[in-house]
């Protein structure tokens, strides 16, 4: 199991999640990932910082700090751009780089109407998602696209080649059938565990009727994370969350909970865990060493 933390990129300040990669690195996180927003799901009037710049930073202040964007809107960026820029991060960090890419939902219209940017019906995104996904790989192999029903031919090479993982992200069985299809993991975000298990089975079977080894496309598991060290003070994290106006609908629990969750999404085939911290500032760090203990 390999273990990410997200950082919120919802500031107009980018020296704090910046702060925040580096306090990762230290604490022995594998990687760091952040959304792919132009401003937070229903707040067009807050700002954001744009992703791909925000990693290049911190993989160039923390030498073998993985990086990733979870997720990239297939459609959202030009396919080429989209590809360098990965490249790029992957050269830049030394460590794991990966790149999500995902739907999109009612807010990631919101975001394309914004910038001018079409929102196909979601049967014309599911395609584009899944050439997006073998394209983008075919291109940071060095190789060339020959193009699509939604996606335009390229000739490449985008140089230099690079490695780095394209994952699908998303909670539907649509996405997870994208994912079995043409990326190199499936990403479930916020998901129940018991949920989170059946999608996991059911990648697997879509693997394998897709002709591929269930191996080729792991599950991972992200989600927000509220973790108490006892049952006392989870409660009143949760309490301070609640009085905030934070949503509860998030995974919370001990230290012994938290321990749980990992073993059942790793008996469930899980690769990677990408936390987003809630909570004190310290549960980064108390997040960390509870996962590899």
């Amino acid at each position: 199991m390999r273990y990410g933390l997200f950082l919120s990129a919802f500031t107009s300040e980018p020296r704090k999640p910046l702060a925040v990669a580096g306090r990762a690195a230290a604490a022995g996180y594998d990687a760091v990932f952040v959304y792919d927003h132009l401003f937070p799901p229903g707040g067009p009037d807050r700002p954001s910082v744009e992703p791909y710049t925000l990693l290049a930073a911190a993989a160039a202040a923390n030498p073998g700090l993985g990086v990733g964007v979870l997720v990239s809107r297939a459609g959202y960026r030009p396919l080429g751009i989209m590809t360098k820029e990965t490249s790029s991060l992957a050269h830049l960090s030394g460590g794991a780089t990966i790149l999500g890419l995902g739907l999109g939902d009612r807010f990631g219209r919101a975001e394309h109407e914004m910038a001018g940017l079409p929102f196909p019906p979601i049967e014309e995104r599911t395609v584009l998602l899944e050439e997006t996904a073998l394209a983008t790989r075919a291109l940071l192999s060095g190789g060339s696209w020959e193009g699509g029903r939604m996606t335009p031919a390229i000739s490449g090479p985008l140089l230099p080649p690079a490695t780095a993982a394209v994952w699908i992200g998303g909670t539907s069985e649509r996405v997870v059938r994208a994912a079995a299809r043409s990326a190199e993991a499936w990403n479930g975000w916020g998901m129940r565990t018991e949920e989170f298990i059946h999608r996991a089975a059911q990648l697997a079977d879509l693997a394998r009727e897709a002709g591929r080894d269930p191996a080729e496309v792991p599950p991972t598991w992200a989600g927000i994370v509220l973790l108490g060290r006892d049952g006392s003070e989870l409660a009143s994290l949760e309490e301070q969350r609640a009085a905030s106006g934070g949503s509860l609908d998030i995974w919370r629990g001990t230290l012994d909970d938290i321990r749980r969750l990992r073993d059942r999404v790793t008996e469930a085939g899980a690769t990677w865990m990408v936390p987003l911290a809630a909570g004190p500032a310290d549960r980064l760090d108390l997040i960390a060493e509870t996962l590899r203990s």
